[in-house]
């Protein structure tokens, strides 16, 4: 009976009638040809050169993910299945192929060398070719491969990195890294043959590898600072302490190596980060845990920024520089969510990653600023059950299982840790909180880390030559199509003014002029 009575309830909370305007053909008529003329606008293709480059980058934000964030953004603001995320608004959409070379599912390290350096990699391995092996550090010589970030960097460009994993995590390690394990943070995290055949640890490449860096924002504290170094925020916490084995603080490290008369800032705390002069600071660097950063609906909002203040923060340093900017954006921990069976964790990571590029959005302008909202591989979630029309999106299917009799959510994970038997049976979901932050959702497979999903991922492209994002790509295309529109990197062979193709308006007056000129 109680598990009925949760049915019903679910039900009369769902607010499932159809909106009145909708039941009139008339407004999907208007709707459909309000788009229609959007998609008629598109044909006057956008083909300046791209002055700044923004990469969103949801960590495991597979189409699935998407749909349910933009039914959670519209129910957190009164609406619904009809709303639209920041990224539904791009113009141009693409699907990519995240495997890795040796991978049908991928990892996000080997994901991150093909999003970022151009180059599809084996899992497990950042910033190196499909030469290396994961873990053998002899392999890696002749192997490493430059990313985005750098060609940048190298043509002139501020460039930045925005994260809410810890800074070392795979994929911004992959804009300046060239590691055999994703997994070697600080040297402490190294085993002995590694150390003693001259690999770096990737706190240490961040620092020395690109020290021109000038935005670096996210967690990972603890990595920068010698072995059992307490930690600022947590002075009392032995699992937060320093790492580093050869007694390196890379904090002060990241300060010296910038030029004379340069200001270099580090904090830790939201305030500190809040109060900058920006004007008056050339490179900034923001630590804010000693890990990962806190998910967003657990954040302290006292003493850690949200991505959308640290994007912010991040632009507007970076529009300082007259030749404009790169600048990687990660939305990290929707994959953590997701690992830990967590789906309201990861969905509210999503939609905060929505809010930072609506601000990016309002922030730059489309005429100079290629943006693209990307992820790095899926999950194995989903949700269905026959849901009505403004159902709770963390709410019950409207039936109960015609096997076992019970209800069941309609986000599921296909494997992962909410598989439970309860009395030989599926668990009832009726007795517990499946609304909580922290309730795993159930799984078909037991894992206690639910996995990657292996199909294509979503591209959303606006901007100057954002068109190149089109159809279905190899994901280490991405940033080559990036660097083509902003004429870095190697193929700059049309950058030329006179080279760059005419819009399709303009072809009738170039032939007239080429008549007269005759």
């Amino acid at each position: 009976m109680k598990a009925l009575f949760v049915l019903l309830l679910t039900q009369l909370c769902s607010a499932s009638l159809v909106p009145e305007r909708e039941k009139d053909p008339e407004y999907w008529r208007r709707q459909a040809q309000e788009t229609l003329r959007n998609a008629l606008r598109l044909q006057r293709l956008n083909q300046n050169v791209a002055k700044n480059l923004i990469l969103f980058l949801g960590d495991g934000m597979g189409v699935s993910t998407v749909t349910a964030a933009r039914i959670l953004k519209g129910q957190l603001h009164g609406q619904g299945e009809e709303s639209l995320l920041e990224m539904d608004k791009f113009p141009f959409v693409a699907l990519a192929k995240t495997y890795n070379t040796n991978a049908q599912v991928p990892d996000s390290a080997g994901t991150a060398t093909a999003y970022l350096c151009g180059v599809k990699a084996n899992e497990g391995t950042l910033g190196v070719s499909a030469g290396v092996t994961r873990d053998r550090c002899n392999t890696t010589k002749g192997q490493e491969v430059t990313s985005i970030l750098r060609w940048a960097k190298e043509a002139g460009k501020a460039v930045g990195i925005v994260t809410t994993t810890r800074v070392t995590h795979a994929t911004p390690s992959a804009a300046y890294a060239h590691s055999a394990n994703r997994d070697w943070y600080s040297d402490g995290e190294m085993p002995p043959d590694a150390l003693e055949g001259g690999c770096k640890d990737i706190a240490r490449q961040l620092v020395e590898n690109i020290p021109e860096i000038e935005v670096i924002l996210g967690g990972g504290r603890k990595y920068m600072f010698p072995k059992n170094v307490s930690d600022v925020e947590y002075p009392h916490e032995e699992k937060q302490r320093g790492t580093r084995l050869d007694g390196r603080n890379l904090v002060q490290a990241w300060r010296e190596a910038k030029p004379r008369g340069k200001v270099a800032e580090y904090v830790w705390h939201r305030r500190g980060l809040l109060a900058l002069n920006l004007s008056r600071v050339d490179f900034l660097l923001g630590l804010f845990e000693p890990g990962d950063m806190m998910y967003e609906l657990d954040r302290n909002n006292d003493t850690d920024p949200s991505l959308s203040e640290m994007v912010s923060v991040a632009i507007r340093m970076l529009q300082k520089n007259p030749r404009g900017f790169f600048l990687l954006v990660e939305g990290g921990r929707i994959d953590h969510g997701h690992h830990e069976g967590k789906a309201k964790q990861a969905l509210h990571e999503a939609v905060e990653l929505d809010r930072a590029i609506g601000l990016a959005t309002r922030l730059t302008s489309t005429q100079d600023t290629l943006s693209v909202v990307t992820a790095d591989h899926s999950h194995v979630f989903t949700f269905g059950g026959y849901t009505p029309r403004g159902n709770p999106i963390f709410g019950l299917a409207p039936m109960q299982s015609d096997v076992d009799r019970k209800p069941f959510t309609s986000i599921l994970y296909g494997n992962g840790p909410g598989y439970k038997i309860v009395a030989g049976e599926r668990e009832n979901v009726s007795a517990v909180d499946f609304a909580h932050a922290d309730y795993q959702a159930q799984s078909a497979v037991p894992l206690r880390q639910e996995t990657h999903g292996g199909e294509d991922v979503a591209v959303f492209a606006r901007g100057p030559m954002a068109h190149l994002l089109h159809g279905v790509h190899e994901q280490n295309y991405i940033p080559h199509a990036m660097a083509y529109a902003a004429c870095i990197g190697s193929n700059r062979g049309h950058c030329n003014a006179a080279a760059r193709p005419a819009t399709p308006l303009l072809l009738p007056f170039l032939g007239l002029l080429l008549l007269l000129l005759c």
